[in-house]
């Protein structure tokens, strides 16, 4: 699975942080049937590696883990199915633990600085948070000095702002709390904002 191709056809990823998720198959399911194949799992819990192995059984799933934060849950995840792993900040060991693996690793940053410290550790692309508090602009402004910069934008993206991110040169945007919140996380009512915030990706995608 090439995770850098993947987001460059998706456009989308769609993030899930529940501190517990009953049916992690019916949701996974419902995610793709809405076009978003792309389902990071926060390490919230400890039963999150549990959400992991199951939703990498639904077919057409491309799952990953999110808040990856030690070399150890690195191989965690790793070993429960996850084919990708990604962290709110830059996180050195994790970064050479996920070259050790062979899986794509994907840190945070916002800083012309740390977006630059995580292409130099071999950064499969770079998620910027919070992309609400700077907005679309800012992709804009990162491209410039680093205009290969694969950027996702994170935090406060929605149906409604996430094109806006896409023109502004964002390889891919987030599909967070506005489509899969905290609270009962129902797959048919999740799904339909899922749907949602695909049409509104390939909006942005096709401008």
């Amino acid at each position: 699975m090439d995770l850098l191709t993947e987001l460059g056809k998706r456009r989308a990823l769609c993030i899930v942080r529940a501190d517990h998720l009953p049916d992690p198959v019916g949701l996974t399911r419902a995610l793709v049937d809405a076009g978003l194949p792309l389902v990071e799992y926060a390490l919230m819990t400890p039963e999150s590696l549990r959400v992991i192995e199951q939703a990498s059984t639904v077919d057409g799933a491309i799952v990953g883990a999110g808040t990856v934060l030690t070399p150890e849950l690195a191989r965690d995840a790793v070993n429960a199915g996850a084919q990708y792993l990604l962290a709110p900040g830059l996180r050195p060991r994790v970064a050479e633990e996920a070259a050790r693996l062979g899986v794509p690793f994907v840190p945070g940053a916002l800083t012309p600085t740390e977006v630059a410290d995580a292409m130099e550790s071999g950064a499969t692309a770079v998620k910027v948070f919070p992309a609400a508090r700077m907005g679309p602009a800012y992709f804009s402004d990162l491209l410039g000095p680093y205009p290969k910069a694969p950027l996702v934008a994170s935090g406060g993206v929605s149906a409604k702002n996430a094109a806006d991110y896409l023109e502004a040169g964002a390889l891919a945007v987030t599909a967070g709390s506005a489509v899969v919140g905290r609270g009962q996380l129902r797959p048919a009512e999740v799904g339909e904002r899922a749907a949602e915030f695909v049409a509104a990706v390939n909006r942005g995608a096709e401008a």
